[in-house]
C-alpha cells in the first residue's frame, strides 16, 4: 500500500488520482523520521477483516487485534498446510469474542495473548481499534476519492483471488518459485 505513494512521489506527480490508504516511506527510508505515519494497519483474511495493528503514538508498543483466526491444518500448525489456502469463514475460522490481542513488541510471535489483567490499556486498545474500525470500514463503504469520482472496491472476490497466470514462473502452490535453464546448445 506505500509503494505507491512513494513512486508517485519520486516521480514528482502530485495530481490526485485514487484515494491511497498508503503513505510515502522515503521519509523513513531516509532516516528523517523514526516511524512509519501508519497508526492502524487492518488485516485481511480473504475478503474480511480478521485483525487490527494499533502503533499508539509516542509508544514502542505495537498491539495486535485478532476477531478471527483461520483454524490451521494439520491442528497445532502455523499454517494451512493440508489445503495450501487458509479458508476465511463458517467451520474454517474461530471467532473470538473478546478479541485476541497481543503486544508484538514485547510478543511478536503471539504466544502470551493480554488479558485486563495483565494489560493495563486493554479496555483502551479495544475501543481504539474500533473506532479505526468504523473509519476504516467508512472509506470503504464510502467508495468517493477525494475528487468525486467513484473508486472500485479492491476487496472483492474477483480482486483477491489469487490468479496462477498471473505468475512469472511457479512450482506448487502456495511454494512458488522459478529454476533457470541451465541447458547450453
Amino acid at each position: 500500500m506505500d509503494l505507491y505513494p512513494t513512486l508517485k512521489y519520486l516521480a514528482k506527480d502530485t495530481q490526485p488520482d485514487r484515494q491511497l490508504d498508503g503513505y510515502n516511506l522515503m521519509p523513513l527510508l531516509e532516516g528523517t523520521v523514526e516511524r512509519s505515519e501508519h497508526e492502524f494497519m487492518f488485516h485481511y483474511c480473504g475478503v474480511y477483516l480478521n485483525a487490527v495493528r494499533w502503533h499508539p503514538p509516542e509508544s514502542d508498543s505495537v498491539f495486535k487485534v485478532h476477531f478471527f483466526t483461520p483454524n490451521f491444518s494439520p491442528p497445532g500448525a502455523g499454517g494451512c498446510y493440508d489445503t495450501k489456502v487458509c479458508l476465511c469463514h463458517g467451520e474454517h475460522v474461530t471467532h473470538h469474542d473478546p478479541p485476541l490481542m497481543y503486544d508484538l513488541y514485547q510478543d511478536p510471535s503471539e504466544s502470551w495473548p493480554l488479558t485486563p489483567n495483565n494489560e493495563p490499556l486493554y479496555t483502551e486498545i479495544l475501543e481504539q481499534t474500533a473506532k479505526a474500525v468504523e473509519r476504516h470500514r467508512n472509506t470503504l463503504a464510502n467508495n468517493q476519492a477525494t475528487d468525486g469520482h467513484g473508486v472500485q472496491s479492491q476487496m472483492t472476490w474477483k480482486k483477491i483471488l489469487w490468479r496462477p497466470w498471473l505468475q512469472p514462473c511457479c512450482g506448487t502452490f502456495p511454494f512458488c518459485g522459478c529454476k533457470e535453464n541451465t541447458t547450453h546448445n
